[in-house]
């Protein structure tokens, strides 16, 4: 079956289970409205939201509210260090599991932690056990009657002594894109938009956008940080943003649903909460 067909199947499936579920309707004129649908997150520390004592430190998952219309909402469950073994082994994938209805989407980007196969809690090997624990996501996520989306994980800032922007995932991001064409499930190639866009930027034009530091900058850092891998705000709504821009090109979402696409979004919209 199609990718357009099987997701025109699961909507109409979803339909009377959507309905009956939704809790309650904000009346308001006589009308009911119901509840926003939601995109969980389920990832590590390049999508996690950042809390005061790492900032400037920005996961992409925390402007991407910025880009959504507000008939959706973000359920940020991306962790620090986890791989997509780990964020299952600890219940993570259980508890996103819980919070998920007919209609919304799971959101999944892991590999970053994948590649540690030194670390027998997160590593995974590319065509085996990532891809069987990937399936785990997908496999929840339309048991629930939500639409799975596959996203390769986005580049870390390499660049090699001419200039070019440099891959450093070996063969996940490869194995991801073979998970989502056998599983029939939406993907977004975020290894390939990123790694597009800092050869775009440069050496010199990507340092903002990820976590360098000088020595007092930030009291978090007081020694200052060179930081290849985690993103600063503007770094974070850069990929925020074409992570949105990926999710209408897919037709996961539609032009309706986002917003500020082509608009200017400060990095100073990013606040970061007390722990």
């Amino acid at each position: 079956m199609s990718l357009t067909r099987r997701r025109t199947a699961a909507a109409l499936l979803a339909l009377p289970l959507a309905l009956s579920a939704t809790p309650a309707l904000a009346h308001g004129g006589g009308r009911g409205r119901p509840r926003p649908r939601t995109l969980h997150i389920a990832g590590d520390s390049t999508a996690a939201r950042k809390y005061a004592d790492a900032a400037p430190e920005t996961g992409w998952g925390m402007a991407l509210p910025f880009f959504l219309g507000r008939a959706l909402d973000v359920a940020n469950h991306a962790m620090n260090g986890r791989s997509s073994k780990s964020f299952i082994d600890e219940g993570r994938l259980a508890a996103l599991l819980d919070g998920v209805r007919p209609g919304d989407l799971v959101l999944i980007q892991f590999g970053h932690n994948d590649e540690k196969t030194e670390d027998p809690a997160r590593g995974t090997d590319p065509y085996t056990t990532y891809q069987e624990y990937l399936r785990q996501y997908v496999k929840g996520a339309r048991a629930r009657r939500a639409e799975p989306v596959l996203i390769t994980p986005v580049e870390r800032r390499r660049f090699a002594e001419d200039g070019t922007a440099k891959p450093t995932h070996g063969e996940y991001p490869a194995a991801m894109r073979a998970l989502a064409a056998e599983e029939d499930v939406a993907l977004l190639d975020m290894q390939a938009l990123s790694l597009a866009r800092w050869q775009e930027l440069g050496p010199d034009g990507t340092r903002a956008y990820f976590n360098w530091l000088e020595p007092g900058e930030s009291p978090n850092h007081p020694d200052g940080k060179q930081d290849n891998t985690h993103f600063r705000p503007d770094g974070a709504v850069d990929v925020a943003r074409t992570t949105a821009r990926a999710l209408r090109d897919a037709r996961v979402l539609s032009p309706r649903d986002l917003r500020r696409l082509d608009e200017p979004v400060p990095g100073t919209w990013i606040t970061w909460p007390q722990a």
